[in-house]
């Protein structure tokens, strides 16, 4: 990666801490259950770590935070920000804050707290399925709530298309303005895939674990050119 590269905006993905159902692999969309203390403890050792004055998070690079609704992910912000110790600067990331919709978990519907195999059964019994097993990244879900993956799509690109704007404006400044997203497993890993172009059916294998940071950015400086961070260096480790 050239210097160019490497002070071009970046994109900084965090999935909130653990909860009880994403400990047991329950699917978790609107139930909103707090963060384990293993979970808030995970959260504040990976904050420690990439977030704070002169780290790979720079608070004083972000220009923008979007949050889920959901309480595991306004929690998990919360951790982040209590590692701002300057009141002003925690402020000034508070007020950049958007809390939307558009970057909550997928909608399960009918399969909100279901194990895979569990949702896979209930397909079978509704005459689904029947020559292949259930994919949600193909298929969706079902019922009140549910969501299928053109609409996870379209609200995807709504945040995507805000980055990329606010991100190129910067770009054409000069300036390094870096976002934070915190939501959820299946919705990050969605991101992923939009912010690469790819529909949300791609063989893309991808994992994020609670508590985990995934990096995304621009190849060349070119904001049309979106790439993943496999590797990111750390600011004061030399």
């Amino acid at each position: 990666m050239s210097d160019k590269d490497a002070s071009s905006p970046r994109v900084f993905l965090m999935r909130h801490g653990e909860t009880e159902w994403s400990r047991n692999g329950r699917y978790t969309g609107i139930t909103d259950l707090p963060l384990l203390p293993e979970g808030e403890a995970r959260v504040q050792q990976t904050a420690s770590v990439v977030f704070g004055s002169g780290r790979l998070i720079d608070p004083k690079r972000i220009g923008k935070v979007f949050c889920s609704p959901r309480v595991r992910a306004k929690r998990t912000l919360e951790l982040l920000l209590d590692q701002v110790t300057d009141s002003e600067a925690q402020a000034r990331l508070i007020s950049q804050t958007e809390t939307t919709d558009d970057i909550a978990e997928w909608g399960y519907g009918d399969y909100e707290g279901l194990y895979t195999q569990e949702i896979r059964a209930l397909r079978r019994q509704r005459g689904l399925d029947k020559d292949q097993a259930w994919d949600i990244w193909r298929d969706g879900t079902e019922g009140p709530g549910s969501e299928l993956p053109h609409q996870v799509t379209e609200r995807l690109d709504r945040v995507i298309s805000e980055i990329t704007k606010l991100q190129g404006d910067a770009l054409e400044k000069k300036q390094r303005v870096d976002v934070v997203v915190i939501a959820h497993g299946h919705i990050l890993r969605a991101f992923v895939r939009r912010w690469l172009g790819l529909s949300l059916d791609s063989k893309l294998e991808l994992m994020l674990e609670p508590g985990g940071v995934c990096g995304l950015g621009y190849a060349h400086g070119s904001i049309d050119e979106r790439a993943v961070l496999v590797g990111m260096s750390f600011p004061g480790s030399r």
